[in-house]
C-alpha cells in the first residue's frame, strides 16, 4: 500500500461520467476540449466528476491516453470537486498499476467495474478488490453493470466487498432499484450506494449519490432533481425529473455515448465523434434530440434551426 487510507469528506451528490472528447479525425483526445468540459461541470455546480467510465469510452483509449486523460481532468478540476477515476480492466495487475497512477496523479478515489469477459466467481471478485485496494490509498467505488461487465455483484457480494476497507461505495446500475433497498440493509455504513442509472427512484430507498451519464448534458438540472429527492421534496424532485426524463433515453442504452456526444453538437460544445465501433448518432435523429434539448432549456432556439 501506498500509504495510510486517506481520511477524507464523504463523497456525495450527482457526478458526471465524463465524455472523453476526440479530435475531428478520432486519431487523438481532445485534452482542450475535455478541459472546456470540466470547467462547464463545475461551472454548473455538478458535485464529482468520473473520467474513463463506460461512457468514457475507457475500452477505446491506449494506455497513454488514460495518463493524458487523468492529468488534464485532475488538473483542471484543481480540487474544486472530487475526481474519481475509471481503472477498470481485465487483468487484476493492470487495475492496480492503473489505480496507483490514478491516486499519484491526484485523483481521489477510483471505479472499478469487474473483469468483463473471465466471469469471475465471488472468491475471484473478492481476490481482485482485495489485491487493488491493498495497494491504493484512496476510496474504491465498485461499479456493478452486469449488461457489460457479464457479471452481477448481487447485494450479497457487495456485502462481502464491504468488508474491505476502502470499498466504500458502489455504483449500482442494475434496473432494480430495490438493489438500493437491500444492498444498505446488509452492508450498512460500510458501502454507500450511487445510483447508476435510476437516480430519482434510487435516492428514496437510500442512494447517497447518483453517477449520471445525463449530467454531461445538463449537470446543474441533474444535481437539483437528486438533490431534491435525496432530501425527499417530491413537490420540488418530481417537476425536475419530469423536465429531465426525455433526455435519458437519448443518454442511455446502445445510444449513451452517440446521444450525449450528439446533444453536446447540437448545444454548441463539438466533443468529436465515438471511435468504432461505436458509430455517431444518425442525422435523421438529431432533429428529435434537438427538440428535447429545446425543451429542457439547454439549448437555445436558433441553433437547431442551423442544424
Amino acid at each position: 500500500m501506498n500509504g495510510p487510507l486517506i481520511v477524507q469528506k464523504p463523497f456525495r451528490g450527482t457526478y458526471t461520467v465524463l465524455i472523453t472528447p476526440f479530435t475531428a479525425d478520432g486519431a487523438a483526445v481532445d485534452l482542450a476540449a475535455l478541459a472546456r468540459l470540466v470547467e462547464f461541470q463545475i461551472a454548473e455546480g455538478i458535485d464529482g466528476l468520473i473520467p474513463l467510465g463506460s461512457t468514457g469510452e475507457f475500452l477505446s483509449v491506449s494506455r497513454e491516453e488514460r495518463t493524458a486523460i487523468t492529468e488534464c481532468v485532475v488538473r483542471t478540476a484543481a480540487g474544486r470537486v472530487p475526481v474519481l477515476m475509471g481503472t477498470g480492466a481485465e487483468d487484476t495487475r493492470e487495475v492496480v498499476a492503473l489505480s496507483r497512477e490514478a491516486e499519484s496523479l491526484g485523483a481521489d478515489g477510483v471505479m472499478i467495474i469487474p473483469p468483463y469477459y473471465s466471469v469471475p466467481t465471488e472468491d475471484e471478485l473478492y481476490h481482485h478488490y482485495k489485491t487493488v485496494a491493498d495497494a491504493i490509498g484512496i476510496p474504491i467505488m465498485v461499479y456493478n453493470n452486469p449488461a457489460t461487465a457479464n457479471v452481477d455483484l448481487l447485494p450479497t457480494t457487495l456485502a462481502r466487498l464491504s468488508t474491505i476497507p476502502n470499498c466504500r461505495y458502489v455504483k449500482e446500475s442494475t434496473l432494480e432499484v430495490t438493489r438500493v433497498r437491500d444492498i444498505v440493509a446488509l452492508c450498512g455504513d460500510r458501502m454507500e450506494v450511487f445510483a447508476g442509472v435510476l437516480g430519482y427512484e434510487s435516492a428514496w430507498l437510500g442512494a447517497i449519490g447518483w453517477v449520471a451519464v445525463c449530467s454531461n448534458v445538463a449537470p446543474r438540472l441533474s444535481r437539483d432533481m437528486f438533490a431534491a429527492a435525496f432530501e425527499a421534496d417530491r413537490e420540488r424532485a418530481l417537476p425536475l425529473y419530469r423536465r429531465l426524463a426525455p433526455l435519458l433515453p437519448w443518454v442511455g442504452g446502445p445510444r449513451y455515448v452517440s446521444g450525449t456526444k450528439a446533444a453536446f453538437r447540437l448545444m454548441g460544445m463539438e466533443m468529436g465523434a465515438p471511435r468504432p465501433p461505436r458509430l455517431p448518432l444518425p442525422e435523421r435523429d438529431l432533429p428529435a434530440l434537438a427538440r428535447v434539448l429545446q425543451d429542457m432549456g439547454v439549448m437555445p432556439a436558433g441553433r437547431a434551426a442551423a442544424e
